[in-house]
């Protein structure tokens, strides 16, 4: 089923769509409009949805006169709750270079707490709305992609053979064709982010990058050394491959990782978890964690179980130790797996090694449908 594509997100193409004297019914995101009076007074805006787009006052007055709806720029915000585009490492790190605290991700964290507390009403929809324009860029990013998601534990520290493996993994998902899908911080979903970055780079650069990161092991007590490691392996290898991370304001502690190419942050953490196990059409991989990962384990068996989505995605638990006798959640999926169709799409194995084989005996994913969430399914084999 084809969708009509009505939005326009930056001024090239509202220029290329405006040239044509007729903006009706189009939803112009977050573009500065400042520029293009003349413009807005010549088309034909009728039907039109401005969100969020600065213009001038005889341009705003006009363009309603129309009959279009306008929601004005929301001032004083960390954040622009009508963004078209998913943010970028650069965007959300911004200010860097004076403390992490200074950067638009604290500023938005920070908004956060203290809107959070107090139960206003007009905030908590400003959330609404940026997390449903974080979802409808998630989903125009992903189109047609073939989504693995990797989740592990946040406390897995540079410089150690577990963080490692998670990066040769990322690398070697990305290698075959995949996107790889991570929550976005640090620790196991920051290697798998960095090792898909380093995907197009030669095999020695990752061995080469473990070792500069391991200089600022963890996101504590310093969250801006974290970073700056971070940047500074780009800045070695420029131009990386891409990937996607979608973490979240909820546990706003944990810092983004800047290894991620696109980044989906939300003010919801379920609503972020769910898109994020949702949009991993080609299957999840499970790295060894804690509470966290064993409710995704279960947050991505639930779908699997009723068939909610179609056939059952491919999910992978690696470390048998870990999910047989420290986290024993192996048994338990393979017990509700039983006599079902996801029974067959389940794995377990030792090592990272084996995981990008394992995947691709469950087939291919189902082809995703242009403007909505992936399915979670695979295609028949």
């Amino acid at each position: 089923m084809a969708y009509p594509d009505i939005e326009i997100e930056t001024l090239a193409e509202f220029d290329q769509v405006v040239a044509r004297g007729d903006l009706s019914g189009y939803r112009i995101q977050s573009v500065n409009l400042l520029e293009r009076t003349l413009a807005l007074l010549s088309a034909d805006t009728s039907a039109a949805v401005f969100l969020g787009c600065p213009m001038e006052p005889d341009a705003a007055a006009k363009v309603r006169a129309d009959g279009a709806l306008v929601f004005p720029p929301v001032p004083d915000l960390p954040f622009n709750p009508y963004r078209g585009l998913l943010y970028t490492p650069e965007e959300l790190f911004a200010s860097l270079p004076s403390g992490y605290e200074a950067t638009p991700d604290a500023e938005a964290y920070s908004w956060f707490q203290e809107t959070k507390a107090d139960g206003d009403v007009f905030s908590s929809m400003l959330r609404s709305i940026h997390d449903d324009a974080i979802s409808d860029a998630l989903d125009e990013h992903l189109r047609g992609a073939r989504v693995v998601g990797v989740m592990g534990g946040h406390a897995m520290a540079r410089g150690g053979a577990d963080y490692a493996g998670a990066a040769r993994l990322g690398r070697a998902l990305a290698r075959t064709g995949l996107t790889v899908a991570t929550g976005g911080g640090p620790g196991a979903m920051e290697a798998a982010n960095l090792g898909a970055y380093l995907a197009p780079a030669a095999d020695d650069a990752l061995a080469e990058a473990l070792d500069m990161l391991a200089k600022a092991p963890s996101f504590v007590p310093s969250v801006s050394d974290w970073a700056r490691a971070a940047f500074a392996v780009r800045e070695r290898w420029p131009g990386g491959g891409d990937s996607v991370g979608i973490p979240t304001w909820f546990y706003g502690h944990e810092p983004p990782n800047p290894f991620a190419g696109h980044i989906a942050k939300y003010f919801a953490n379920a609503v972020r978890e769910d898109g994020l196990l949702a949009r991993s059409n080609a299957g999840v991989v499970f790295l060894p964690g804690a509470a966290g990962t064993v409710q995704e384990i279960f947050d991505a068996a639930t779908p699997n179980y009723y068939g909610s989505h179609g056939e059952p995605a491919p999910m992978v638990l690696v470390d048998r130790a870990h999910w047989t006798e420290r986290l024993p959640a192996w048994p338990l999926l393979q017990a509700l797996a039983a006599g079902r169709p996801m029974e067959a799409r389940i794995a377990l194995v030792d090592s990272v090694d084996e995981v990008p084989a394992v995947l691709a005996s469950f087939g291919e994913p189902y082809e995703a449908t242009p403007g909505a969430v992936p399915s979670s399914g695979i295609g028949n084999r």
